[in-house]
């Protein structure tokens, strides 16, 4: 919930009225983000200007207005989030004699800063939370942001010079472009880095010098040294993994069910913790409906549940998602989405997502958020059930087939490369239809297009570096670009695991989770206004899962083991014994219908060459691929388009 923004004008020159004008643009560009109330707080001597939009979950009065100020004027808090526990921690601060005006965590969150102070006080926080901290009395920054990366945080210097005397920071790039001191240029090599992976990685923005809070990191910045500061842990995915490991969960397969369910079940019952009306998300999935399935038990009234469909059987879920809501009882929402509507909200994307971003899964995502905003305030979701309990199909893969397939000889991986991509994907689906028990593959055509690259791969590390590629070759594909070091690729921050499917899930965990995942989720949410709440990254839930043994989670090619244990406890196997759909969309017959003269004017050869940050001819070599049906090249396609919508939409 809610945006802020704020800077710090180091040359303390500013009038007090100019301050306030500018922060309050800032902050105006993030009004999705908080339209219930806006306020900014200004101190001219030191140059400091903090602004926040607001948008009302716990104590909807006055008391809980942002910036806000502590109780004895030291301290000044601009949030987005929430800290579940606030309640608690209320009681024992109160305990030793902290007084508090209103009900807001906001306000809880200040005190235990001045009672136990700012690192020992966050990691006693459970929530999805970002702030910026400023102390008047030490003339200090604090930048902070949750654990798993839920809440996001921007920083940096205004202004193509490196030692430009304004220091910006905020929930979303759009508060920078407000500045009327902005002037980055876009980062090729952040560029580049998204026509890998289809987003940007952490700490790296499409804008040069404005970077990412890391999660799980603060950054404290004095007004007395101007330097930027690296930015230091306080918590890691890294050590969670190895602890775990070092001391895995000793008990029964039923035991741990039995635990995970309780934590699950407390994480979900914290999260319906509000002053205005709560859904959830229904995909159908597992992940899904275990939170459905938990959240149904800890109300007494119907839980209102949205899903997203398609007419396209191949993507749609609606269905199994209506027949887990009905025996449920939840009170049930759907939308099918036709070509005409995700038209309709491609042209929004590039505002949505204020630098490039291209999971397709986006238009699905924003729709559900759409429909779900109509009636509640805020929803949970199931987000992070794959990355923690080894969902993706690529753990299958690995687990089952890699390191039988790094035992062939090179030519033998060759040459099935080149066998798998001699028909085309059409093709092998059409083969496939006449095969007993492949009704609900979805795309088999697709899949075996995306084996043939990884069977030529030298080692584990490197297919799973090419099943989360989309553009291989990115870097020469972006002109001027490089590919810099993200801490997925940096070996060294990798975590101390034996087994490759479990690195593969510790490297999800700490950059396609954060970095796609949950940046789709929290700006299709805020975009309409809707507090998206993920209990499954609960850090509890996430510490127990790595305490989990592989064997227990991945086995006989099934991922999930422990969640889908909980389930059976509340729908029956038949309506959940499905293979894994995802939320995606039908892009690739889109591409050849409804967004093909958007996606033609986008990816004009001429005006590619003219703007000059793509080689046409790969791309436009693609385009004609998947016109012609020899390739499906829809996720590369789709890269090549959201930054095209996003540079025009913007006016970098």
């Amino acid at each position: 919930m809610c945006g802020f923004a704020g800077l710090i004008d180091f040359t303390r020159s500013t009038s007090r009225e100019t301050l306030l004008g500018v922060v309050a643009e800032m902050a105006t560009a993030l009004q999705h983000r908080g339209p219930d109330s806006s306020g900014v707080w200004v101190d001219e001597e030191v140059g400091v200007a903090l602004g926040h939009r607001r948008l009302a979950i716990i104590d909807l009065s006055a008391a809980g207005h942002q910036p806000m100020v502590s109780g004895d004027g030291d301290r000044v808090l601009i949030y987005n989030g929430l800290v579940y526990n606030f309640a608690e921690l209320r009681s024992e601060l109160e305990a030793v004699g902290r007084r508090f005006a209103g009900r807001s965590d906001t306000e809880v969150i200040l005190a235990a800063i001045a009672e136990w102070g700012l690192e020992a006080a966050v990691s006693r926080f459970i929530g999805m939370f970002a702030f910026a901290l400023w102390d008047r009395r030490h003339r200090q920054l604090h930048l902070v942001r949750d654990r798993l990366g839920i809440k996001p945080l921007y920083y940096g210097r205004l202004g193509s010079n490196a030692g430009s005397n304004l220091f910006a920071f905020g929930s979303e790039l759009k508060a920078f472009r407000a500045h009327p001191s902005f002037d980055q240029p876009i980062d090729r090599e952040a560029l580049t880095l998204f026509m890998q992976r289809n987003c940007i990685p952490a700490p790296h923005s499409i804008y040069r010098g404005i970077y990412k809070l890391t999660p799980g990191h603060m950054l404290t910045l004095s007004l007395d040294d101007r330097e930027i500061p690296s930015s230091k842990p306080y918590w890691t995915l890294r050590d969670a993994v190895e602890n775990g490991t070092r001391d895995p969960f000793r008990g029964t397969e039923q035991e741990a069910t039995d635990e995970l369910e309780a934590l699950l079940r407390d994480a979900i019952r914290r999260r319906l913790v509000a002053d205005v009306p709560v859904g959830v998300f229904l995909s159908g999935g597992i992940d899904s409906s275990v939170v459905t399935a938990l959240m149904q038990t800890e109300s007494s009234q119907p839980v209102k549940s949205f899903t997203i469909g398609f007419d396209d059987g191949a993507y749609n879920e609606a269905a199994d998602a209506a027949r887990v809501a009905r025996h449920l009882g939840t009170d049930h929402r759907e939308l099918y989405v036709t070509p005409a509507d995700a038209l309709a909200v491609v042209p929004k994307l590039a505002t949505i997502y204020d630098e490039p971003f291209a999971d397709s899964s986006q238009l699905p995502t924003f729709l559900v958020s759409q429909l779900a905003r109509s009636e509640v305030t805020v929803a949970l979701s199931g987000d992070g059930g794959d990355e923690m309990f080894g969902g993706y199909n690529r753990y299958l893969w690995n687990q089952r087939i890699a390191k039988r397939v790094e035992r062939w000889p090179a030519w033998l991986r060759q040459l099935s490369s080149r066998t798998l991509t001699a028909l085309s994907p059409a093709r092998w689906d059409s083969l496939f239809a006449h095969l007993p028990g492949a009704i609900r593959q979805r795309n088999p055509g697709d899949k075996l297009h995306k084996l043939a690259p990884i069977l030529e791969a030298n080692g584990a590390a490197e297919m799973y570096a090419r099943q989360v590629t989309h553009w291989p070759n990115a870097s020469s594909l972006v002109i001027d670009g490089g590919m810099p070091q993200t801490a997925a690729t940096d070996r060294a921050a990798w975590a101390a695991v034996d087994d490759f499917v479990d690195q593969m899930m510790y490297l999800d965990g700490i950059s396609y989770l954060p970095d796609d995942i949950l940046t789709k989720v929290d700006r299709a949410a805020m975009a309409v206004a809707l507090e998206a709440r993920v209990p499954i990254l609960d850090h509890r839930v996430v510490a127990f899962a790595w305490r989990l043994p592989q064997a227990t989670k991945i086995r006989n090619g099934t991922g999930k083991l422990p969640l889908r244990r909980i389930l059976e406890r509340y729908v029956p196997s038949e309506l959940i014994d499905r293979p894994k759909m995802g939320f995606a969309t039908p892009l690739h017959d889109w591409f050849r219908g409804a967004l093909r003269d958007w996606m033609e004017a986008l990816i004009d050869e001429r005006r590619l060459e003219e703007e000059g940050f793509f080689d046409p001819k790969p791309i436009r070599t693609a385009w004609a691929d998947h016109l012609s049906g020899r390739r499906n090249c829809q996720h590369e396609l789709w890269d090549v388009a959201m930054f095209q919508a996003w540079h025009e939409a913007s006016g970098a």
